[in-house]
Order: C-alpha cells, then structure tokens, then sequence
C-alpha cells in the first residue's frame, strides 16, 4: 500500500480530518498537527504552495499496524521476520514518483514546515535519504534537513552511523530524498542493520515494494513515494544547521553541517507532503519503534522468554525501554538488562517487569516498581557509556551518558508474609445497579 493510498482508506473510515480553511507553512501547520496530535489531519489549503499536507499519519501502533492489516502486538514479530528474510524489491521502468519533472528548482514552492518559533529554517523532517557506496551498495535512513537557499539543505548528520562512513569515504555522493512513503519504507529507513544490506529489501519483506532508478544517479528508489529530492551532498561545503526541536522536545544546537545542492525535483500528480511533527508523537513512534524488536531479540538470545517491549514516549521514544518477560530464574531480569542495552546503544534507563504488568500503562509499571523494587539488589549500574546525542542531560560535547537498569520483577521464592500480587476485585456489571 502506499503513502497515498493508506491516506485514501483512513478518509474512506472516517479517520482523516480535512482542513479547508488556509494554512500557513509557518508554524500554523504545525501548531495544528501538535494541537490535535492523535488525529491524522490533511491541510488541503496551504498559503504558500499548490500542494497539501498530511501528518500524524503513522501517529500510534494502531495506526501502523492498521497499515499493513495485522494487531499492534503482531508489529514486532513482523519487523523482527523482515530483517531476517529481506527480499529484493521488483524494479520498474516508469514510476509515480516520477510522474512529474519540476521545471527548475524551486523549494519554495514545495511546502516545507517552518515548525516552532526559534528554528533556523523551514525543515524537512520525514524524508527517507537514499546513498550508496561502491563497496556496501546502499543505505536507507532519516536525517533532519534545513533549507538554506531556494536549491540547498544544511543535513544533520550523526557522526559513525553508516551514512556518515560513506560521506566520509567519498567526501561527496549522489543522494535521493523520498517524502510520503508507505510504512514499509518508513521503518525499514528506521531500523539498524549491518552495514552492506539494503534496508529497502528489508522493506519488500514487510509489504512488496516497487523501486526505479533516480533521475540523475543510479541509486534505486521506491516508486510511490509522493516527492523525491535528487542531488549531492558534499563535505567541501558546510552552513549552519539548527536551532531544531528534535525528538526530547527540547531545541537542540546549530552545528557546521554538510550541504545538499538539489538538482531535481519530481513528484506524483497531486502530490502530498509528509509532514512529521519534531518531537510529536509521530515522530516518536517512527523513531523509537523499529528498536523495540532489536532489544526483543538480544533478551531472547540471552536465554530470557521475552513477551513484548515498549521504548515508551515519556523516555522521549528512544532513552527508556520496558521490557517484559516470562521469569524462569531468579537472574533472568538482570540479564534481560544487559541484553537491552546490547539490542539499542541509545538506551539510558530500562526497566523489566513480570508478564502480569501492562508495559505500555505508566501507573503498572511505577506500580512495580513501588512494591517489587529493591535499589540495593535489582539495580544494574552500566556508568557512563556512549549513549545518544539526543541526550540534553548528557557530556557536552560527546555521546556519554550514564545509564541504568532497572530490575521489576517479583522474587520467585517469596518470603513468608510477603504477597507480590496484585489482589482480583469482584466484577459486576454496572448497569444493573445505576440507571
């Protein structure tokens, strides 16, 4: 399904909320999708561009899971099934993406949010960046772009992560950025793989996928996105990039970053702009999700039943995680720690709970630990590591971080006059003691 047609079903269900009147691409656009965060809404009358805008899209696992047709719950095992078994992508000769050439570059005219108040720039913020390198073929991942002129971006790019080892091995490369692509595509651009595979077969693997060549490279590119932005990104040239509000809500710094020089841009007929809200729930979900089955799959390894994972949005979607299993040993929540901070570096609190706590409920997990947690025996103190940048309360200047886990569970041998359950409440029905 693409991004298009999955915006298509929710307004056929009743779940998409039209927004006739006109909207700024300065902050009124963003101020709407953060006021009405759990809605999917599309901004039909942009002031400042022909196309419209939808956002909030992908804002729940419900969502997600609605996507592709399955329960939330069943969205781990099938992204954990995907990188597993990647499948390459069917190739085409003409694509929608492409269905329309722009005479020239002009950004201007691509509505692009200039999303809260102190930011450097109007911002790109849900485009897949597609590079390639001659020895590991090519990489798919996100990273933030700030308009710097009617043809250039300063892009964010996060030192070690793959796309920066091929920038700093070519010093300059052709990339691709795709705007409005299905789930699929999305978090498959999210996840963490070995360096040398192809997330977008990854992609294939959770729904088929169609990819054709680029316009001015051979870098190959999913062939229903709405918008793609072709060009090279060179180390040569740098301009500031930031202020941004990034996923922790707060507004991160400006930096000397690599420049983007745009050399075309196509798009579908109609085309809609993907519109992901910095730090809004979207945003979260997109980013922290595609690590939940990473951790799930290092406790499993370490020997440990694990049941399910939440990187939960009050540790922002990527510096907490909780995780829950089936305890068999009595050290079983300590190791499911360590493995956790193994399945995801960015990690600064994990917490492990028993099978019988809700981990996407906050007041079940404090409730654990409350009445199951003893500081001296069921802490694990990791110090100071490499963490996420991300991180406001971390080292100026670099990634450390000092972390910690946090061991839920209930003792399997209990002491005499000790009770780790909760009690059961009679149930009755309502309605037939109220009118």
């Amino acid at each position: 399904m693409s991004f298009r047609e999955f915006v298509e079903k929710l307004d056929k269900e009743g779940k998409l909320v039209n927004v006739e009147k006109p909207v700024s691409r300065r902050l009124e656009a963003s101020g709407l999708l953060k006021a009405l965060e759990t809605k999917v809404l599309k901004l039909n009358d942009i002031k400042e561009s022909d196309f419209s805008v939808v956002g909030n899209i992908f804002g729940s696992k419900e969502l997600i899971a609605s996507y592709f047709g399955i329960k939330p719950e069943e969205l781990i095992p099938k992204i954990i099934d995907a990188i597993g078994n990647p499948s390459k992508p069917e190739v085409v000769e003409e694509a929608p993406c492409q269905e329309v050439e722009m005479d020239e570059v002009d950004l201007d005219k691509v509505p692009i949010l200039f999303h809260c108040q102190n930011d450097g720039g109007n911002y790109i913020s849900s485009g897949v960046v597609i590079a390639k390198h001659p020895d590991f073929g090519q990489n798919i991942d996100f990273h933030r772009m700030m308009q710097i002129d009617k043809n250039k971006f300063s892009v964010r790019v996060v030192s070690k992560r793959h796309f920066d080892e091929f920038l700093q091995d070519q010093k300059k490369m052709d990339i691709a950025v795709c705007v409005g692509c299905g789930a699929n595509v999305l978090l498959s651009a999210a996840t963490s793989i070995d360096k040398g595979k192809d997330e977008l077969e990854i992609a294939n693997a959770l729904e088929p996928l169609k990819v054709v060549k680029a316009k001015t490279s051979d870098l190959m590119i999913p062939a229903d996105a709405e918008f793609v932005i072709e060009g090279t990104i060179s180390l040569e040239e740098k301009a500031n990039e930031g202020p941004f509000v990034d996923l922790t809500e707060t507004q991160d710094i400006v930096r000397q970053e690599p420049v983007f020089t745009v050399k075309k841009i196509t798009h579908r007929k109609d085309a809609i702009w993907y519109a992901l809200l910095p730090g809004g729930l979207e945003h979260k979900i997109m980013m922290g999700m595609p690590r939940e089955p990473t951790i799930f799959k290092k406790v499993n390894e370490a020997g440990i039943k694990c049941l399910d994972v939440s990187i939960n949005p009050g540790g922002c979607s990527w510096l907490h995680s909780i995780i829950k299993i089936d305890k068999q040993n009595e050290d079983d929540g300590k190791k499911a720690l360590v493995a956790a901070f193994d399945g995801h570096s960015s990690l600064k609190h994990a917490f492990v709970v028993d099978s019988d706590i809700n981990i996407l409920d906050p007041l079940e997990v404090e409730w654990a630990m409350a009445t199951r947690f003893q500081g001296d025996k069921r802490i694990v103190i990791r110090g100071m590591e490499p963490g996420s940048s991300l991180d406001p309360s971390g080292e100026p200047g670099t990634k450390m971080t000092h972390k910690m886990g946090f061991d839920l569970t209930k003792p399997l041998t209990v002491s005499e006059g000790k009770n780790f359950e909760k009690a059961e409440f009679p149930k009755v029905n309502v309605k037939d003691f109220l009118d």
